[in-house]
C-alpha cells in the first residue's frame, strides 16, 4: 500500500545538504547526551521568555525559581509543560533547544498579569542566549543560521527591524546590512488573541484554543516549521523556516490583557520564542492577479502539501507570486509559487479546510508521473518520527491528523482521482445554513463506529501497558470549546451510519450490480480492488512491526471580532471527528477500517465527476 516504509530518502539538491551535516548533527547530540547538559527555553503563557542551563541535577522546582528570580513573579500554582506532556519533577525526558511552557493554573489565571520583561543588564547576566538562538541543532536549518548572522550583525550597526502593518497578528521584517528585509519574525506571544498582540486582538493565555479552536494560541510557529520540514525535497517550495528565541527592543509588550501597550512609557528589550521565516523577494500574491497563468505544476505540489497538513487557510493572499520573466508587452510571462503562512495546519481534530486551488482549472488536471512518485514515496511514520525529533513539543493529535491525510492522500492518487476531487471530499459543504461533515469525516464517522464495534481490546489490555495523550489540563479546553460528547452522540444518531448498515456498503452492492452488466468495467474495477487490497496488506504488516508506536524516550508522556475580544469570536467550526480520544490500539485498528472503506467512496466520487463531464458535454475541454 501507500504506506510502504521508504527504504531510500528522496534524493534531491534542497536535502543533500541536510544529509550531509547528519553527523555532525549525531555528534552534537552525544556530546550533550555525555555531559548531561541542556539548553532550553521556557516562555511564560503572558509571553515572557528566559534561556535556562540544564545540568543532570535540575528539576522543575529549580527552573521555576530561576523563573520566579528573573521576573520577579510568583510560580508555585503553576505547572511546566512540555507539549503534550505536564513535567511533575524530573526533566530528564526534555530535549535539548526545547521550548517549554509555565502554565498557572485556572483558578489562579488573572487577566491582568503583566508581561514582565528583565532589563537589558539582566538578560545578560540572568540569560547566555545570543540576540537569536535557533531552537535547534539539526542541518535542517543551517541556511537560517547564516540569516540569523547576518541580521545581529546589522542590529549592531542600528539597523531596526520593521513591523508588519497587515495582518491580525504580530509580525516584523529583520533586515541585513544593506536595510534589505531577509527574514521575518512572528513572535508566538503576538499572535491573535494573545496576551502581547500589538493589534488590540487579545484576551488568552497561551495554550488555549483560540482563531481556531483546534490549534492554540502561542502553537502556529511550530506549525509554521512543521510545513517546511514536511516539504521533503523543496517540492511546493516552502521557505525555509525555524523556531528561535530572539531579543529585541521592537517587539510589542502589553500592560495586561487588556492591550494597553507598556512600550509607549518605557522601551523594554523583550526576548520572544517565534518562528523565523526566510524573507523571499516577490512581485505580488496570488490575490493580485489571476491565476490561469499559474503554472499546473507548481499548483499541485502546493496543494499535495495542503492536503497531507490540512491546511485550513489556503487563499491568495498567502501564496507569493515572482515573474521569472516579463513575458513581453502585455503578456503574463513564467512565474513560481510561494506558499507561506502555514500558522492553520496540523489541528489537533479534523477541521473544515479551505483550499481556495479547488476552484482553479490547474487542480483538475490529473497528476504528472513524478507527482504520483512523490506521493508514493511519502511515510507518514517516518514524518512523525522526523517532527518528534525537530518538534518535540508538538502534540501528538496534530501527528494523527498528518498520518490519516497523507494516507487519504496516498490511496486517493493511487485510485486516480485529481487534485480538485481530493480537496472536496476533504471540505464541508453547508446546506440548509448547517455546516455538514466532510467525505472524509463520514468515512472517520464509519471507520470509528466499526473499530468501536470491533472487541480490540481484552479486559488485560484495557487496564495495562496502554499510552494515553495526557490532556487533563488542556484537551479538556477544546471539549468546552466544541461542546459535550452529547452534542456528538446527537449527531451519529443523525448521520446515515447510524442504522447499522452504512450507506457506502450500500454503493458496494451497487457497484457490483453495475460491473455484472459490463465486463470490461469489471475487469478494470477488480484490478483496482487486487491493488487497493494489496495497499492496504502493506500497511497492517507495518503497523504489526511497531506502525506508529510512540519512540521509548517521551512521547506519550504527553474580521474578526466586534470590540477586539476574543470572548467574541467566529462562529465556532463543528467537531464531527476526535482522533485523540483513541487508545493506541483503537488507533491501529481505526487507520485498517479506515482504509477499507476508501475505495468504494473513491469509486462514487469518480462516478459523480463522471456524471457532471457528460451534462457538460464532449466539447467542453480544458
Amino acid at each position: 500500500m501507500a504506506m510502504a516504509v521508504f527504504k531510500a530518502p528522496l534524493k534531491g539538491e534542497f536535502h543533500g545538504a541536510r544529509k550531509m551535516e547528519g553527523k555532525q548533527y549525531k555528534h552534537h547530540l552525544l556530546q550533550q547526551q555525555s555531559t548531561g547538559r541542556r539548553r532550553v527555553f521556557v516562555q511564560t503563557d503572558t509571553g515572557c521568555v528566559l534561556g535556562v542551563e540544564l545540568d543532570r541535577n535540575d528539576n522543575v522546582h529549580t527552573v521555576k525559581k530561576r523563573l520566579q528570580i528573573a521576573f520577579n513573579f510568583p510560580t508555585e500554582e503553576s505547572s511546566l509543560t512540555f507539549g503534550d506532556m505536564v513535567l511533575k519533577n524530573d526533566l530528564s525526558a526534555v530535549r535539548n533547544d526545547s521550548p517549554l511552557l509555565l502554565k498557572r493554573n485556572l483558578m489562579h489565571r488573572s487577566s491582568s498579569t503583566p508581561c514582565l520583561s528583565p532589563t537589558g543588564n539582566d538578560l545578560q547576566r540572568k540569560d547566555r542566549s545570543g540576540p537569536i538562538e535557533i531552537l535547534s541543532h539539526s542541518p535542517c536549518f543551517l541556511s537560517l543560521k547564516q540569516t540569523a548572522n547576518d541580521i545581529v550583525k546589522a542590529m549592531k550597526m542600528g539597523v531596526e527591524p520593521i513591523p508588519v502593518n497587515g495582518g491580525l497578528g504580530g509580525a516584523y521584517y529583520f533586515r541585513d546590512e544593506k536595510g534589505q528585509s531577509v527574514a521575518i519574525v512572528k513572535p508566538t506571544d503576538e499572535e491573535p488573541f494573545a496576551p502581547n498582540n500589538p493589534k488590540g486582538f487579545v484576551g488568552k493565555a497561551l495554550g488555549q484554543p483560540g482563531l481556531k479552536p483546534s490549534v492554540r494560541v502561542g502553537e502556529t510557529g511550530f506549525r509554521e516549521v512543521a510545513a517546511y520540514l514536511l516539504d521533503y525535497d523543496h517540492f511546493a517550495n516552502v521557505p525555509p523556516t525555524a523556531l528561535v528565541k530572539i531579543t529585541h527592543s521592537v517587539f510589542n509588550v502589553n500592560d495586561g490583557m487588556d492591550g494597553n501597550k507598556s512600550r509607549e512609557k518605557k522601551k523594554l528589550v523583550s526576548s520572544k520564542i517565534a518562528s523565523f521565516q526566510k524573507f523571499v523577494p516577490h512581485d505580488f500574491d496570488a490575490s493580485d492577479h489571476g491565476t490561469s497563468s499559474f503554472p499546473v505544476a507548481s499548483v499541485h505540489r502546493i496543494g499535495i502539501l495542503d492536503i497531507r497538513i490540512l491546511n485550513t487557510d489556503r487563499h491568495g493572499g498567502n501564496l507569493l507570486v515572482k515573474k521569472l520573466d516579463d513575458g513581453g508587452v502585455g503578456r503574463f510571462g513564467q512565474v513560481e509559487l510561494i506558499p507561506i503562512d502555514h500558522g492553520l495546519c496540523l489541528p489537533e481534530t479534523l477541521e473544515d479546510p479551505y483550499f481556495e486551488w479547488i476552484h482553479w482549472p490547474q487542480a483538475s488536471i490529473p497528476f504528472s508521473e513524478e507527482e504520483l512518485d512523490y506521493i508514493q514515496s511519502l511515510d507518514p511514520v517516518k514524518d512523525c518520527e522526523m517532527l518528534r525529533r525537530e518538534l518535540p513539543m508538538i502534540r501528538e493529535a496534530c501527528l494523527r491528523v498528518l498520518v490519516l491525510c497523507t494516507v487519504f492522500l496516498k490511496e486517493a492518487a493511487v485510485f486516480g482521482l485529481c487534485l480538485a476531487e481530493i480537496g472536496e471530499m476533504m471540505t464541508r459543504e453547508f446546506r440548509a445554513g448547517e455546516e455538514e461533515p466532510s467525505e472524509l469525516e463520514m468515512l472517520c464517522i464509519e471507520a470509528k463506529r466499526l473499530t468501536t464495534e470491533q472487541d480490540v481490546l481484552s479486559p488485560k489490555s484495557d487496564g495495562e501497558g496502554e499510552t494515553e495523550f495526557q490532556f487533563d489540563i488542556d484537551y479538556n479546553e477544546l471539549d468546552s470549546v466544541y461542546g459535550s460528547e452529547t452534542e456528538t452522540d446527537e449527531f451519529f444518531a443523525k448521520n446515515p451510519f447510524s442504522n447499522g448498515r452504512s450507506s457506502l456498503g450500500e454503493l458496494k452492492e451497487s457497484i457490483a450490480e453495475e460491473e455484472e452488466d459490463d465486463e470490461e468495467e469489471a475487469k478494470l474495477t477488480l484490478s483496482l480492488s487486487k491493488l487497493s487490497t494489496s495497499m492496504k496488506n502493506n500497511l497492517s504488516n507495518t503497523m504489526g512491526s511497531g506502525y506508529l508506536k510512540p519512540p521509548k524516550d517521551n512521547q506519550t508522556d504527553k474580521a474578526l471580532v466586534s470590540h477586539k475580544s476574543a470572548n467574541v469570536q467566529l462562529p465556532l467550526s463543528v467537531n464531527f471527528v476526535t482522533l485523540a480520544d483513541m487508545k493506541e490500539v483503537e488507533w491501529v485498528v481505526f487507520l485498517e477500517r479506515f482504509q477499507e472503506l476508501l475505495y468504494s467512496a473513491f469509486a462514487e466520487r469518480k462516478t459523480m465527476t463522471l456524471r457532471n463531464t457528460q451534462r457538460l458535454g464532449t466539447s467542453c475541454k480544458f
